[in-house]
C-alpha cells in the first residue's frame, strides 16, 4: 500500500473497517453514523468530507462521504482501496428514475453502470469497458432489501458526468435502452474496484422521476432513505 495520510484522508488504515458506505453528502454520512452505528467516532474531516467508524450489530463498519461526481468518488475510492486496505465500498445515494415502473423511494441495485464519462480512458483499453458491481454483494443486498419490504429493481444505471446537460434528449435515449435511473458515481467506483481487485456496489434510492417531475426534498434525501442505509449496512457486515 502507498503512504498515508493522503491530501484527502488524514487517518491510518486501522481507522477504517473492511466495508465503507459512501454517500455523496457529508451530512448523510453524519446521519448514518449518528443514527445507525454504535460507538461511532469521526476519523476524517479533511475538506469537510466526514468519515466515521463504528459498529453495526457488533461488526465494524465505516461511512464516509464521496462528494459529487466521478472525479470525486474516483479519488476517495482509489485511496480507500489502494492505500487504506478497504475491501468493499457501497455507494449509497440518490438517483433519478428513467423508467415508469421505477418510483420515488424505490431502491435500485446497480448491476452495471453505463456512463457518458471519459473516466475509463485512463486504463487504455480497446473498445468499451462495462463497469459492473460485485455479484456476491448484489445477491446479498437484494436479499437484505427484500427482508426490509423495499421495492427493489436490479439492472443498468447511468453514471452521468453532467447534472445540467446541454443534450436535452440524453435521458430519453438511455431510457430507451432500459437503463433504470441516472446518478453520478457508480461507474468510476466500479472501475476502481475492478482495477484494485476489490468489491463495490451501488445501492440507490430514487429521489425523483425524470419524466414526471415527482421529487423528494433535499432534507428527505439526507435523512429519510433509511431502507437503503439499512440494507447496505446489513450487506456490509456479510462480506
Amino acid at each position: 500500500m502507498a503512504n498515508y495520510p493522503t491530501p484527502h484522508i488524514n487517518v491510518e488504515p486501522k481507522d477504517f473497517a473492511p466495508s465503507v458506505l459512501m454517500p455523496g453528502d457529508p451530512l448523510r454520512a453524519k446521519f448514518i453514523a449518528e443514527n445507525f452505528l454504535e460507538n461511532a467516532r469521526l476519523v476524517n474531516n479533511v475538506r469537510g468530507i466526514q468519515g466515521y467508524t463504528g459498529t453495526w450489530h457488533g461488526s465494524p463498519v465505516s461511512v464516509m462521504a464521496s462528494g459529487m461526481g466521478m472525479p470525486s468518488i474516483g479519488i476517495y475510492s482509489w485511496e480507500l482501496f489502494n492505500i487504506f486496505g478497504v475491501e468493499a465500498i457501497f455507494r449509497v445515494g440518490s438517483a433519478g428514475s428513467l423508467q415508469p415502473n421505477v418510483k420515488v423511494r424505490d431502491i435500485v441495485l446497480a448491476q452495471s453502470a453505463s456512463t457518458n464519462s471519459a473516466y475509463g480512458n485512463q486504463f487504455r483499453l480497446p473498445g468499451t469497458y462495462a463497469p459492473t458491481g460485485d455479484f456476491d454483494l448484489l445477491c446479498k443486498a437484494l436479499e437484505e432489501a427484500k427482508k426490509l419490504g423495499a421495492t427493489v429493481h436490479v439492472g443498468n444505471v447511468l453514471s452521468s458526468d453532467t447534472f445540467y446537460s446541454d443534450d436535452p434528449d440524453q435521458s430519453a435515449r438511455f431510457a430507451a435502452m432500459n437503463v433504470l435511473c441516472v446518478e453520478m458515481e457508480c461507474a468510476a467506483l466500479y472501475m476502481n474496484a475492478a482495477k484494485a481487485g476489490k468489491k463495490a456496489l451501488g445501492i440507490l434510492t430514487i429521489s425523483d422521476e425524470i419524466f414526471t417531475g415527482v421529487a423528494t426534498t433535499a432534507e428527505e434525501r439526507q435523512t429519510s432513505f433509511t431502507q437503503m442505509m439499512e440494507a447496505a449496512l446489513n450487506t456490509a457486515i456479510r462480506i
